[in-house]
């Protein structure tokens, strides 16, 4: 059974990756509700589903017609995402009266791994980094894709309605966007006599709703993607989470925190955060987009 990073924080009896896993969640409204697979080896084999066996009534004694689903054979291989944190050893005895040295710099290095991880949940691309894995504006399928305009356009309620439509199965998780594109929407609701709806997410943030779907800002979504002859739009995603047929994590041995200890090569201490992680799309409609957002 996939659990959320939040989940696992409950189970871990260390308390120094339990404060990491904390930070990096309540830095991040994605990983706050990604639900993780755990996997055996580096990579992870799925198959997506194409199209339906279909099927249709028939007469007494009629021939009945074969028809089978169809999948895709698809992998998404496991990266390497860390970082190395290192308190001079002088630094960490004389200065750690009022707050721990070491404390605070792994709580630093847990933030930039949060912010590392969503950056590239969104604009991962693999032929940029061949180390990372592809986000979700390189996967979502071209049937999952809708378009302003040629030359980017301005985002409408009836455009955000036909995104969560494309959404089969369900209302999604939550609608992924840049704060331009919140403000935008919200003064969209606000001109058509449309009240604002407010909700909690699970660390009592307030959040904005819309038709009862979070929406969630992330500053990794670029306001500068080039729609046509106009470079400063932006995107909305609508994503539905989900470890049987959704938008998963993927990762072998969850986050884990090391204490590397003394260095040879200064007087210092080593902490280590290191996660074997990616993400896979099991449905292709369980993710959609809006793209071509401009200012307008």
């Amino acid at each position: 059974m996939a659990l959320t990073l939040a989940e696992s924080a409950k189970l871990s009896l260390d308390m120094l990756q339990r404060g990491v896993i904390e930070t990096i969640i309540s830095d991040s409204p994605v990983l706050d509700v990604l639900p993780f697979i755990t996997v055996e080896g580096n990579s992870f084999k799925y198959n997506q589903e194409n199209v339906l066996g279909g099927a249709a009534f028939y007469a007494v004694d009629g021939t009945w017609t074969e028809a089978t689903s169809t999948f895709s054979n698809k992998t998404a291989s496991l990266a390497i995402l860390g970082g190395d944190a290192d308190v001079d050893n002088f630094i960490q005895r004389t200065r750690s009266s009022l707050q721990n040295q070491q404390a605070i710099q792994t709580q630093l290095k847990a933030k930039s791994v949060a912010r590392k991880f969503e950056d590239t949940f969104i604009t991962g691309d693999t032929g940029v980094d061949a180390n990372a894995f592809d986000g979700i504006r390189k996967q979502v399928a071209a049937g999952q894709t809708i378009s302003v305009a040629t030359n980017g356009g301005p985002l409408t309620l009836a455009l955000l309605d036909q995104v969560m439509d494309l959404i089969l199965g369900g209302k999604p998780t939550l609608l992924l966007m840049s704060r331009r594109t919140r403000r935008k929407l919200k003064s969209l609701l606000q001109a058509s006599a449309h009240y604002v709806e407010r909700g909690e997410n699970a660390f009592g943030r307030q959040v904005m709703l819309y038709d009862g779907v979070p929406v969630e800002i992330s500053d990794f979504q670029p306001d500068a993607e080039t729609q046509g002859t106009d470079n400063a739009t932006s995107s909305i995603y609508a994503i539905h989470f989900d470890e049987g047929d959704g938008v998963v994590g993927l990762q072998n041995g969850g986050l884990e925190v090391l204490d590397v200890g003394q260095l040879q090569t200064k007087d210092a201490t080593r902490v280590r955060i290191r996660w074997y992680v990616s993400i896979a799309i099991l449905r292709d409609s369980a993710l959609a987009r809006i793209k071509g957002i401009n200012n307008a």
